[in-house]
């Protein structure tokens, strides 16, 4: 009986055995052993942006992205430059260039959405009184504000042919840098002086702004009918009437702009409202000759005659040609390439110093007709003429290995003859990108070569050179 019970107890588990173990299969008659390898999963690519289809295909969408640009920079300071009432002959800050968030959607087949929310050149001087205000306290935490606010309606449906929009938007007339992506350019700075209102009667470039774009053939357009925020508005005391021209405390005109290029070989992307990509890192064939305007009535006013006041327009126009392509396909190398003249007539004598995020809160020096001529500054607008260029080289991809990112030096010059200013002035750029993953992470290193003045009578004369160098990292998604 034991014998028995002990014979059905092996069948039961060999019986179990074989439902969770295969049997060896015998080996083939010439005893080769054949092994089937399994592949491994291929797997998915990282994607590159935050977007939700609202439909199947894909063609509504609603996308968010974000950008943040953060700035190590070493200045050696113009003469007299005080820091919270400290001499400073250099020096050192970290700054947030530009955190942006975008959001935009195309919603059905002809309306589109762009909103646009961030902050500008936030550095230790923030809110500092007497520096981003007329000596009043301030606040660090308030400089965050909507860039963009825009309506668009496509009016032929599948076609470019014409785009109208209204809100508040950076669509301009006067060249495409000034209406820059400023995710995609070359350099690491935008040449500021072609947003040529910037926070005089706009906010930070963009104006209340109503206007018609599109592509027709190879032409790319945009006209605007703009309506500009009064001088009085800027936080900061406007500058006195005297016999150089400012802009008018008294009297509100509309703005008229207009923009068109000729696409000679790519067409531009043209799906957020104004923005004009600044590289494409030689994913396009793009040649094109450009040409823009700004016209503004009695825009600008100065004194004749001690007691007459003379009013004057806002006059300005620009042309250039623009160039990015590949040169290798093989390689990926590619070239960008603009030169532009900037015809800019503000009025008699117009002249404004800038300094990008200045490190300095002040001078112990003044200049007749100057102000905010510390820290970084130099003469970035005025009346009479600029000639500005830049051209970098994307060297081949692989020459750092592959998945080590791309090396793009560049250089670029503005040369202006303004009126108030006895010589030509010169700023020079030199730079190297590197392209750890595209515009999405990328360091760029700049050094900037700029000239410092000194009174000469009525007018304003070079006295000495400074240099500026600047380390930005890049993030964007």
């Amino acid at each position: 009986m034991k014998k028995l019970l002990f014979a059905g107890a092996l069948l039961a588990s060999g019986a179990v055995l074989g439902q969770s173990v295969s049997p060896t299969p015998a080996p083939p008659a010439n005893d080769t052993i054949v092994r089937v390898a399994k592949q491994a999963p291929t797997p998915a690519a990282d994607k590159n942006e935050l977007k939700y289809n609202l439909n199947a295909s894909g063609t509504h969408f609603f996308k968010v992205t974000f950008l943040n640009q953060t700035w190590l920079r070493l200045n050696q300071s113009n003469p007299g430059t005080t820091v919270i009432q400290e001499a400073k002959p250099q020096t050192l800050d970290i700054g947030l260039r530009r955190t942006r968030m975008q959001m935009f959607g195309q919603l059905n087949d002809r309306a589109l959405i762009y909103l646009q929310f961030g902050m500008n050149n936030f550095n230790y001087l923030n809110g500092f009184p007497g520096f981003n205000t007329a000596g009043t306290p301030s606040n660090r935490k308030i400089a965050a504000f909507f860039h963009d606010a825009v309506g668009e309606y496509l009016v032929f449906r599948d076609k470019d042919y014409l785009k109208i929009g209204g809100g508040l938007t950076i669509v301009n007339g006067l060249s495409r840098f000034s209406q820059p992506s400023v995710s995609s350019i070359m350099t690491m700075d935008v040449p500021v002086f072609a947003q040529a209102t910037v926070d005089q009667t706009d906010e930070f470039s963009r104006k209340l702004t109503v206007y018609a774009r599109g592509q027709v053939g190879k032409i790319d357009y945009r006209f605007a009918l703009s309506d500009p925020f009064p001088i009085q508005t800027t936080g900061a005391t406007p500058p006195a009437l005297s016999s150089n021209a400012t802009f008018a405390l008294k009297g509100h005109h509309k703005q008229v702009q207009g923009f068109v290029a000729y696409q000679f070989l790519d067409k531009e992307t043209n799906q957020t409202p104004g923005y004009m990509t600044g590289t494409y890192l030689g994913k396009k064939r793009m040649l094109n000759l450009e040409g823009g305007f700004v016209y503004q009535k009695n825009a600008v006013w100065h004194r004749e005659n001690v007691a007459d006041t003379v009013y004057q327009n806002l006059n300005l126009w620009s042309l250039a040609a623009f160039l990015d392509m590949p040169v290798s396909p093989a390689n990926g190398s590619a070239i960008n390439a603009y030169l532009g003249y900037f015809h800019t007539d503000y009025g008699k004598d117009y002249l404004r110093f800038n300094g990008i995020m200045n490190p300095a809160s002040g001078s112990t020096i003044t200049l007749p007709g100057a102000s905010g001529i510390q820290g970084n500054a130099f003469p970035m607008f005025g009346t009479g003429n600029v000639v500005y260029s830049q051209v970098g080289y994307l060297l081949p991809q692989d020459l750092l290995g592959r998945g080590n990112g791309a090396l793009m030096p560049y250089a670029q010059a503005q040369i202006a003859r303004y009126t108030r200013l006895t010589q030509p002035l010169g700023v020079y750029n030199i730079g190297l990108n590197w392209l750890i993953r595209g515009h999405n992470s990328k360091m760029t290193l700049d050094y900037q070569n700029r000239p410092y003045y000194g009174a000469s009578g009525t007018q304003l004369a070079p006295a000495g050179r400074r240099g500026q160098l600047t380390l930005q990292y890049q993030v964007f998604i």
